[in-house]
């Protein structure tokens, strides 16, 4: 009787996209077992590449509409439907991301009203359900942006309306729900979220992020007072007060811009992934299940990729196998979480520039020799 094995793996950071982990794998499980039944689902972290991978496993389609990039210049960007068109998956680096600034990265000017824009076309295609990633974000507006696309009214002491940015956030003195799109009340709004910053403060958007997106420690701290205003303003217009939830100061505050203003619920990525994918179903009969990510530690545990796919599969009887670039803390943490066995493709524990040109032969090499052991 043939073998199943469902492959689901994350991708690794700066070598291996998730495709080319899921198709590495696959190959090495059909040189030992031709005749193996494979699912491929390959995982994004709700940054660059999310997209593409929903699509690749489930066979949805990509949609590209014009929108506004962090400048407020038209770009054409996209987002990726599935479920028979029923579900949108959105990634907000489509358009907000920081690839998309190059070297003129500053978060007081970038926006997020283009993610607000896709999210609008998809509910005026049908969807139901819209699934937002926000990894890899250039912005730090508190998610104004994104609102101010779908209706929400930002007002200045002028009584003025203006979209707020990371650099204008201390000049808004009302905001007004009241033109809420209101399709977004028959629609289900997830928001993928593995980070647990809240919007400001030393551990929030500004101060955590702000750096990687351009802001020295001067424009930091002006960034973290707009969020920290953001939020008071929130609390005396919309009577909400709730900047510190885990996940607020993901995407430069999008997190908590989502949630505020869209009542979007804010979800782990791989618990939205398994989900989408019917992870249960497909995974019930399974004799392996082999999951992955770059470097395995203490961050795993608080359910990254590798630890969400072993905790669901505690319903099968399924062996579940973690491929990984790296391993760091206690291995019977892991195996206590559900994982049978870790394969570890650096084998020859090199560094990061060392082991880069060589990724792909390396996991190769690794998969292949434990593939060989189950035979």
């Amino acid at each position: 009787m043939s073998k199943k094995f469902v492959i689901i793996p994350d991708s690794f950071k700066g070598t291996l996209s998730s495709i080319e982990v899921c198709d590495i794998i696959e190959n090495e499980i059909l040189n030992v077992f031709n005749d193996a039944e494979i699912k491929k689902i390959p995982v994004a972290d709700g940054g660059e590449g999310s997209v593409d991978a929903f699509l690749e496993g489930l066979k949805g389609e990509k949609v590209f509409v014009e929108v506004n990039d962090p400048f407020f210049q038209k770009m054409t960007s996209f987002y990726g439907l599935i479920d028979q068109g029923e579900t949108a998956v959105i990634e907000m680096a489509a358009c907000a991301g920081l690839p998309l600034v190059g070297n003129k990265k500053d978060p007081r000017i970038t926006t997020t009203y283009g993610v607000g824009e896709l999210l609008l076309h998809a509910i005026e295609h049908g969807v139901k359900k819209v699934i937002l990633g926000i990894g890899g974000s250039s912005t730090n507006d508190g998610g104004c942006g994104f609102a101010a696309a779908l209706g929400v009214k930002f007002y200045d002491k002028n009584h003025e309306i203006f979209i707020p940015t990371g650099g204008t956030l201390h000049q808004i003195h009302q905001i007004d729900k009241s033109n809420l799109d209101k399709r977004l009340n028959q629609i289900e709004l997830i928001t993928m979220c593995d980070i647990d910053n809240p919007l400001y403060g030393k551990e929030g958007a500004a101060y955590v992020f702000g750096p990687q997106k351009g802001a020295d420690p001067e424009m930091v701290e002006f960034l973290d007072q707009g969020l920290k205003h953001l939020a008071k303003t929130v609390h005396q217009s919309l009577g909400i007060d709730d900047p510190y939830f885990k996940g607020a100061g993901a995407a430069g505050g999008l997190g908590y811009g989502a949630k505020i203003f869209a009542n979007s619920k804010i979800q782990m990525g791989i618990e939205t992934v398994l989900d989408a994918m019917q992870f249960d179903e497909l995974a019930k009969d399974a004799d392996y299940i082999i999951t992955g990510e770059g470097q395995m530690d203490f961050q795993s545990l608080r359910g990254k990729v590798a630890i969400g796919v072993a905790r669901r599969a505690k319903r099968t009887k399924a062996k579940v196998i973690a491929v990984v670039g790296s391993l760091k803390g206690n291995k019977e943490d892991y195996i206590n979480e559900g994982i049978d066995d870790i394969v570890v493709t650096n084998y020859l524990n090199l560094s990061f520039d060392e082991l880069k040109p060589r990724a792909k032969e390396d996991m190769t090499y690794t998969v292949g020799l434990f593939i060989g052991t189950l035979k």
